[in-house]
């Protein structure tokens, strides 16, 4: 008769080259989840409705009746303007005595203002209206201006020259393009500022 080639292992037969893989398996069994965890699906995110999904609260509102942001680092009016050769040995415009009250008179405004580094040139133009003057129509322009930007320039000005007889005493705001003409949807910004008498004079 054949002699068995199986070992009792706890009322079990077991070959005995299978008696090393035991103590394995009872390892890997406690370290290892139940079945139940490992075919749990994964929790699913809560429908967006498409309102929230299109129309987020966060996004600002763009005023264009403010100061023109988007391609412009920062734009002031101010009484006159230097040039200054800046470190990529290009010409910088520098505001002088930038403000928002300007004395009554013959002499010209500007408007000095920086740009981003931009990679195709454009226009930035000016046109000014009074605003409440006495005399004047509001919805008709009393100056206006426009300076070319190369690919390497970053700054400039634009000279509003008054209408005859000079800046009278009241407020003015000046509307900001940047294109190559003046319409709706070049516009990007309103500046303002008033003639009068000066705080201090």
């Amino acid at each position: 008769m054949a002699r068995s080639s199986q070992t009792l292992w706890r009322g079990r037969r077991v070959r005995p080259e299978l008696l090393g893989l035991v103590p394995l398996c009872m390892v890997l069994s406690k370290a290892l989840p139940p079945p139940s965890v490992l075919a749990d699906d994964p929790p699913l995110t809560r429908d967006v409705p498409i309102q929230e999904f299109q129309n987020r609260a966060e996004i600002p509102h763009y005023n264009y009746d403010a100061p023109p942001q988007g391609v412009f680092r920062s734009i002031v009016v101010a009484e006159s303007f230097e040039e200054e050769l800046g470190f990529q040995r290009t010409h910088e415009i520098i505001p002088v005595n930038p403000g928002q009250i300007f004395k009554p008179g013959p002499q010209p405004i500007f408007i000095v203002f920086s740009v981003y580094p931009h990679f195709q040139s454009y226009q930035v133009l000016g046109v000014c209206f009074p605003e409440r003057v006495d005399g004047l129509d509001t919805k008709t322009p009393v100056a206006q201006d426009s300076m070319y930007l190369a690919l390497e320039d970053d700054t400039g000005y634009l000279k509003l020259f008054p209408p005859e007889g000079g800046w009278k005493p009241g407020k003015y705001k000046v509307e900001i393009h940047v294109g190559w003409e003046v319409s709706d949807v070049s516009l990007m910004g309103t500046m303002r500022f008033a003639v009068g008498q000066q705080e201090g004079q």
